[in-house]
């Protein structure tokens, strides 16, 4: 009769919750910023106030390819209401997805050590600490990958391969992300050199790529879509080598950690899904950037999952070389290990949970707005995308006009509205004594292109003198009164 080991009463936790809870803690950490939300999460904020009749009208014109997740945020609003919390929840919780994901497939492939420093290492890896607390869809993508990518792992060790079910909640994994963006289709590119480094079946690789490419043409019309408003992303500079510095050198951490374990033969392995998970996107990108600009990291944040797992690979490594001579100092190579890059990561950390780590603040003009303006003053906007200032905080504009609109973004489906001809803004504005000019602080500030824009700064400089200029954290609201000139 086998005998049993004696229970003890206790039962631990799955290695995957506590990654899973590293993450959340960091993630509510200065979650606020305080209270601060930048031109990028105030495009999240204003759309998601929208209903998903004026969300539909908008993605016809720009911004198709975050359709389904501002969809997912109106929900989000609609349950909890607009907030600072309620715009960066969704992101946390998504991180903390793709660091359990990463810790089970971590485990799988290369045991507890290798498991525990994916998912610990994915959250403190720069590029995702400032995503992990960001209102835009790039940690739902992140956590869309992971779990297609830990599905993918289950199927290859699976040694039937023929489970229909798993196939299409792959396929349909990889689907969402799309929807989310387009661009992790990236990652079918990437799943395939793993199918070919592990050398798969030929039924596995049938019944893969039957689902990749439904997967693919279910997002094709998104992409046709969103390809028709690229002079959304016209912002992007062409590629040059001082871009791909980067990259290039996260690729050769990933190289050593890919080494350090050492893969043996065609087996399936973490460096077999973390190095393609890892270089395949950042490449592909890059190439399609030699087409057209498109060569933005958070576009392919999710190639951060390789490099999680590559380091978890070397941790295990490490471990393993220094347990037969030095089996005590074996066990604190990962607590170790955490505890320097958080240290020495902790600058870093902090700087990106300051209001200063964006580029400027909305609530912080809406706030100097609601300060100094006065009823029946009028406001401007340049460039008219800083309405988004009005979009996210209305009742700061009470009792303002805004002269310069002719329709506005809900009604137009745009986000930063329709405005008048050049000649009938400088009429109205001839009309005034006080305006309020909400615009981007210097350092933010870009050359004015716009006809409209011009014409509202030269009628500002001419005719109207400042009274009062309030500058934070890159906007600007600026005060004129009616002069003599």
């Amino acid at each position: 009769m086998t005998s049993r080991p004696p229970a003890t009463g206790r039962r631990l936790p799955p290695l995957w919750s506590l990654p899973a809870l590293w993450t959340v803690a960091l993630g509510l950490w200065e979650l606020s910023r305080q209270e601060s939300v930048w031109r990028d999460e105030a495009a999240t904020w204003q759309v998601a106030l929208r209903s998903p009749g004026e969300i539909g009208h908008l993605l016809g014109q720009v911004d198709a390819a975050h359709g389904l997740y501002y969809l997912s945020m109106h929900g989000v609003f609609a349950v909890f209401g607009p907030g600072v919390s309620a715009l960066r929840l969704p992101s946390v919780l998504a991180v903390a997805v793709a660091a359990s994901c990463v810790t089970v497939i971590g485990r799988r492939l290369g045991g507890n050590i290798a498991g525990l420093g994916a998912g610990t290492a994915l959250a403190l890896l720069p590029a995702v600490q400032f995503h992990l607390q960001e209102g835009r869809p790039y940690a739902l993508v992140l956590a869309g990958v992971a779990i297609s990518t830990l599905m993918l792992v289950t199927l290859l060790l699976d040694p039937s391969g023929a489970s229909a079910p798993r196939w299409v909640a792959y396929g349909v994994t990889i689907l969402a992300t799309a929807l989310l963006n387009w661009l992790s289709l990236t990652i079918l590119l990437a799943h395939a050199v793993t199918l070919t480094w592990t050398g798969a079946r030929r039924s596995v690789w049938i019944r893969w790529a039957l689902t990749a490419a439904a997967a693919g043409a279910g997002a094709l019309p998104l992409v046709l879509l969103s390809l028709g408003q690229s002079a959304q992303v016209s912002w992007i500079p062409a590629l040059t080598w001082h871009t791909l510095i980067g990259p290039a050198v996260l690729s050769a951490v990933g190289g050593l950690g890919a080494l350090l374990e050492r893969p043996r033969g065609r087996r399936l392995s973490v460096t077999a899904v973390g190095l393609p998970l890892l270089v395949v996107p950042l490449l592909t990108l890059a190439l399609l950037s030699l087409i057209r600009p498109l060569f933005v990291d958070r576009y392919v944040l999710f190639a951060m999952l390789g490099l999680a797992l590559l380091i978890g690979a070397a941790l295990e490594a490490a471990v393993r070389a220094a347990r037969p001579r030095f089996p005590r100092a074996a066990r604190c190579v990962l607590p170790v290990a955490v505890v320097l890059a958080w240290s020495a990561l902790l600058p870093h950390s902090l700087a990106t949970r300051s209001p200063a780590s964006r580029v400027d603040d909305v609530l912080a003009a809406a706030a100097d707005v609601d300060r100094l303006a006065s009823p029946g003053d009028a406001v401007l906007f340049v460039p008219a995308a800083r309405r988004d200032t009005k979009s996210v905080s209305p009742g700061a504009f009470t009792g303002l006009r805004d002269i310069a609109l002719a329709r506005d973004p809900v009604e137009s489906g745009t986000l930063k509205g329709v405005e008048e001809s050049p000649d009938r803004i400088r009429r109205e504005m001839l009309t005034r004594r006080r305006i309020l000019l909400v615009t981007d602080a210097p350092e933010a500030a870009r050359p004015l292109s716009a006809e409209r824009d011009r014409v509202k700064t030269d009628t500002l400089r001419r005719y109207f003198t400042p009274v009062a200029d309030e500058r934070a954290r890159g906007r600007r609201v600026i005060v004129y009164e009616r002069g003599e000139g």
